[in-house]
């Protein structure tokens, strides 16, 4: 089997044939599905690892006095060899993973081959293909549960120990300071408790993050933004309870504890940050500091680990098994959301590749993950639910510059034509509103009669056949998108179809069959929000970034009047089925990439959605379109946080970048603009000119995909993979 070791001596990391474990009595044998690399105490590890023999001997000046004790006790020739065998020698690397059970040792009947197990220990959960763990260091994962999100029972079990160990009450107020993986779960649990949370660290990505996991107020500890928070939640008494959950060098976590830390409040480290407490603040305030060791009870102990002695409940009421239980439990019923914490997935194979490029600071991550997938299809998991993004493989034929004026055809009359689209038509210099189709005479007499079409007629044919006509307008109900874009295709028109272009999978490929079909690719889905002048200029002056990217988007949808003919999800889809598309492609947009995955989920009674899209460089973006906001609150707020600058969108009226200077739009009220008429001034020229089409259509195919994965993805509970098909 293989598994990721390193060279402690020289820093090598590889990824080594080595011999299957056995299945001892008390254990039992996991083929690993998924593993978690902890970007803090393993990427501590490995980067100690790539130290000088001083580096190393600064960094762990525990290790220095064992040594200089074994000199004193055997000599130095003697130690000296004791000490270059151990660094000269391959260890493992992990903690954390899920996997299933392949063999049952002696003396274990809570599990079966086949369950699948969460497990815990750096002895026991490493990244390998086959690990042997002892009873108290696994459990199983709860129906329901992605192998992905139990694989991070360990990490969970070791932030529940230090919410343990602070004791927190109903109503209290506390500190996180250091919002990496620790961080973000300990801010889950504490909300989830009834707490209310501040968190401090100096990554604006990260505070947008636990703000988004539940934290009440986050910000860079060297700001007055972390002390102000404090002050008006603790009605300036300070927090309940600190938790240090930082790493580094840096004493500036113990001082800040101190500061906003009320009078006999609870000071808790979990992380390995240093600890030089300032004796008159802590004396002061009589602070009380714990400590919160690893996963919990049992740990280090190897009666409890090893032999599988559990301590008494009576005694012991959460030991390190209990606690991964629960965590596990939490996350199954939904209480803890680790989806937005997985910046990136590898394959097992690419080990050495993931870890060069997470210390070199390439790869950005909070969570990355090593995926298992033969081992864990061979074992019997469920293969995680996939969408296709297909791959648009065609020649086109040479796009026909049209004449002037570019002569247009609508199929389809309705509201958002008559109001969105035709008013910035209809007296465009270089357009003639050729022929209008409708299903119904009268609906095509009154468009023709409002904005001055040629013809109306409900002979959709006729209007296919019509080789003087340049391009269709497809604006019917969303059932019939992708049947008239194919059709309009296939004729030889370049088309403009509003959103969405398919309902479902099988539409999609009629679509781009017949693009194949044909070398017919000249199409545009209405995604305006791109096009929208006040976000493009915001973009700009957001300029351009080198790190991951957060991206947070409220879309008060609000209800709809009884009788509409959305609510008809039977023919027309779901309402997000509908109009998703346009915030994803807007997400897309301003991230600059097609996503990879999508993981949504919905709360029971409403059409409310969280949809989280993660994409290559490891940006998110969330997506919140609810149904039962107040209808007085705007439509659509976003956030873009990324490399210290935070971009801010007001319902398309007002717009701010925040950064090494700040641009802020003109505050006068003024009409919403959301780009239609920009994005058919792009499509007519397009079509004018024989030019590229305003949006690439590998990119609407990836919006479309994604959208539909939404519905896939909670239909199955667990993230959608968007594989693109070749």
């Amino acid at each position: 089997m293989k598994q990721v070791v390193q060279n402690y001596k020289s820093g090598e990391l590889a990824v080594l044939d080595v011999p299957v474990p056995g299945c001892k009595p008390g254990g039992v044998l996991v083929r690993s599905a998924y593993s978690l690399i902890s970007t803090g105490t393993e990427m501590m590890k490995v980067s100690e690892a790539g130290m000088s023999m001083l580096g190393k001997a600064r960094s762990r000046p525990d290790q220095v006095a064992k040594v200089m004790q074994s000199v004193a006790t055997n000599g130095v020739p003697a130690t000296y060899r004791k000490v270059m065998g151990k660094l000269d020698s391959y260890t493992p690397l992990g903690y954390s993973l899920c996997g299933v059970v392949e063999q049952v040792g002696a003396g274990i009947d809570d599990v079966k081959v086949g369950d699948l197990v969460a497990c815990a220990g750096n002895e026991h959960a490493l990244h390998a293909e086959l690990n042997w763990v002892p009873k108290n260091l696994y459990v199983p994962v709860p129906d329901g549960l992605a192998p992905q999100h139990a694989a991070f029972g360990t990490v969970g079990s070791i932030a529940m120990q230090g919410v343990r160990q602070g004791e927190p009450q109903l109503g209290e107020v506390a500190l996180v300071i250091g919002l990496g993986l620790i961080g973000q779960l300990v801010v889950q649990l504490l909300a989830a408790s009834g707490v209310r949370v501040v968190g401090a660290d100096p990554d604006p990505a990260r505070c947008e993050l636990a703000e988004r996991l539940g934290a009440a107020a986050c910000g860079d500890p060297a700001s007055a933004a972390v002390e102000n928070a404090v002050a008006e939640l603790s009605d300036g008494h300070g927090v309940d309870q600190v938790y240090l959950a930082a790493g580094g060098g840096s004493n500036q976590p113990v001082e800040l504890a101190a500061k906003l830390a009320r009078d006999r409040g609870r000071v808790v480290d979990i992380g390995k940050c240093r600890l030089d407490l300032p004796w008159n603040a802590y004396y002061e305030k009589e602070l009380d500091v714990r400590f919160s060791r690893s996963y919990g009870p049992g740990r280090y102990d190897p009666e409890y680990e090893l032999e599988g002695r559990d301590y008494p409940i009576g005694y012991v009421r959460w030991t390190e098994r209990r606690n991964l239980a629960c965590f596990l439990d939490l996350a199954a019923r939904g209480k803890i959301d680790v989806e937005p914490l997985i910046s990136h997935v590898a394959d097992f194979d690419d080990a050495v590749e993931t870890y060069q490029r997470l210390k070199d600071g390439e790869l950005k991550a909070i969570t990355a993950l090593f995926r298992y997938p033969e081992q864990a299809e061979e074992a019997g998991e469920a293969k995680a639910p996939a969408v296709a993004v297909p791959a648009v493989s065609v020649k086109p034929n040479p796009a026909r510059s049209a004449r002037t004026p570019v002569k247009l055809a609508f199929v389809g009359a309705g509201n958002y034509a008559t109001s969105m689209l035709l008013p910035h038509l209809a007296q465009r210099e270089g357009v003639e509103l050729s022929t209008v189709v409708t299903t119904t005479a009268l609906s095509a007499a009154n468009a023709q009669r409002k904005f001055g079409f040629t013809e109306a007629t409900t002979d959709l044919d006729a209007v296919l056949g019509d080789k003087s006509i340049d391009a269709v307008f497809v604006v019917t109900r969303h059932s019939s998108h992708a049947d008239l874009t194919r059709k309009a295709l296939l004729a030889g028109k370049t088309v403009f179809v509003e959103k969405p272009l398919a309902l479902n999978e099988d539409e999609l490929a009629g679509v781009l069959a017949a693009v194949e079909e044909s070398g017919n690719d000249r199409l545009q889905v209405g995604f305006n929000r791109r096009f929208a002048p006040l976000l493009q200029e915001a973009r700009k002056q957001f300029g351009t970034r080198s790190g991951p990217a957060s991206l947070r988007y409220l879309v008060n949808a609000g209800q709809l009047q009884h009788g509409s003919w959305y609510l008809q999800q039977g023919t027309e889809g779901s309402r997000f089925a509908g109009e998703g598309g346009h915030f994803i492609d807007t997400a897309s947009w301003l991230l600059d990439a097609d996503p990879v995955s999508v993981y949504a989920v919905a709360p029971s009674g409403n059409e409310d959605l969280q949809v989280v899209l993660r994409y290559p460089d490891g940006s998110t973006a969330t997506i919140s379109y609810v149904t039962t906001g107040a209808p007085g609150f705007p439509k659509e707020t976003l956030d873009l946080v990324a490399d210290g600058k935070v971009l801010r969108l007001d319902d398309f009226v007002r717009a701010s970048v925040y950064g090494r200077k700040k641009w802020v739009s003109s505050r006068l009220p003024k009409a919403r603009d959301k780009g239609q008429n920009a994005e058919l001034a792009a499509f007519i020229k397009a079509v004018r000119t024989g030019g590229p089409m305003p949006v690439p259509l590998q990119s609407l195919v990836a919006t479309t995909a994604a959208t539909l994965a939404v519905q896939a993805g909670l239909a199955g509970g667990a993230p959608v993979t968007l594989e693109n098909a070749r």
